[in-house]
């Protein structure tokens, strides 16, 4: 009985670490309509944008929401529409923190903001070049940098390449709609799961769906 008990303790701590670590980790898993990629955070770097971000995450508030802007060659812009173009309300802004030293290069993750330099929210950008440009400067804040794509970037490349221009009033916006289904925190075995199942090589239905010939008609 006391082994028994004793075992049941154990399993409990165990699963209680495994919780907490996973509450604690820095890579959050997106899957979308188009496929799951997967975010690296940098607390160090980008400590209150990277908590917003979280807050967000964990909340499920990207659960649902679609990326409403799409700007082949330059970003893959979501986080804060729904499907019908209604925009979520969020929590108040965050500071500011271009000056981080990380660069809007390829594959980096930022937060869109208004021309205000800490008036960003929810919403946030994958850099789909070096946008040097988003950078801060000597005179100028830039756009805050506070993550990467560490796994599936040929999702968001996909997204980049979906059509748009049939919504008058958002002429940047995929003609049907990418969602994020889901955004929940992984860890490096998550990570390596999701990699290997979107490298498989998913056989047709096609074959399925047909219908048999009688070649004797």
């Amino acid at each position: 009985m006391m082994l028994k008990s004793l075992t049941g303790l154990l399993a409990g701590i165990s699963l209680l670490l495994s919780v907490n670590s996973m509450a604690e980790s820095n890579l959050i898993a997106m899957k979308t309509d188009l496929g799951t990629f997967v975010i690296e955070v940098y607390p160090k770097s980008a400590p209150a944008t990277v908590k917003n971000f979280l807050t967000y995450v964990d909340s499920k508030f990207y659960d649902g929401t679609i990326f409403h802007r799409v700007v082949p060659g330059f970003v893959v812009q979501g986080g804060g529409m729904t499907f019908d173009f209604t925009e979520k309300p969020t929590a108040d802004p965050v500071v500011n923190e271009s000056i981080n030293g990380l660069p809007n290069d390829y594959k980096s993750v930022a937060m869109a903001r208004q021309s205000d330099p800490d008036s960003a929210t929810a919403q946030f950008y994958i850099n789909l070049k070096n946008n040097t440009g988003l950078n801060a400067t000597g005179t100028k804040p830039g756009y805050t940098v506070f993550g990467k794509v560490v796994a599936g970037m040929d999702v968001i490349e996909k997204i980049s390449q979906e059509p748009r221009g049939m919504f008058k009033a958002h002429p940047e916006a995929p003609n049907y709609a990418v969602r994020v289904l889901s955004a929940t925190r992984t860890d490096s075995a998550g990570v390596q799961a999701i990699i290997n199942a979107q490298r498989a090589t998913k056989p047709s239905s096609i074959k399925d769906a047909l219908v048999p010939i009688d070649e004797n008609q």
